[in-house]
């Protein structure tokens, strides 16, 4: 995914930019993880989902989300395998896998994610994923 000759860690490529974002949520870095967030990021999490809604500023995407999510789960992490690039749209299919720490219940549900990077960082994220799989790992 790197362009040819940039550096992984400053390249400001959309998949590059993307790629950082997932490495640094799988290794719970956040500060890395707003390294790739603009100042004014619009992330949507998808209605139905336990986060659904729209956080603003790097801060209140990782407390509103990353950190909740660690609250709630065990080993949450999203594996991204598939990107598909469009000048500043990144479009990536994952899983997510983790273990509901109230019901011990395991997930393991295919989503897709469109972000749009511009001058290096991520200016919007919206998610799609079967939320109700999501919820039936949260109820007894």
């Amino acid at each position: 995914m790197t362009h040819a000759g940039a550096d992984f860690a400053t390249s400001t490529a959309p998949s590059d930019v993307v790629r950082r974002q997932y490495l640094a949520s799988a290794a719970g870095d956040l500060q890395a993880l707003r390294a790739t967030l603009a100042p004014d990021v619009e992330w949507t999490e998808m209605a139905g989902f336990p986060l659904a809604g729209t956080y603003r500023t790097p801060e209140g995407v990782t407390s509103n989300v990353m950190e909740k999510l660690g609250q709630d789960w065990d080993g949450w992490t999203a594996h991204d395998d598939t990107y598909v690039v469009d000048g500043e749209n990144v479009v990536v299919l994952a899983r997510y896998t983790a273990t509901n720490k109230a019901t011990g219940k395991p997930i393991d549900v295919r989503v897709a994610h469109h972000f749009v990077v511009r001058g290096g960082l991520i200016v919007r994220f919206e998610q799609f994923v079967d939320t109700a799989l999501v919820r039936d790992a949260m109820t007894d």
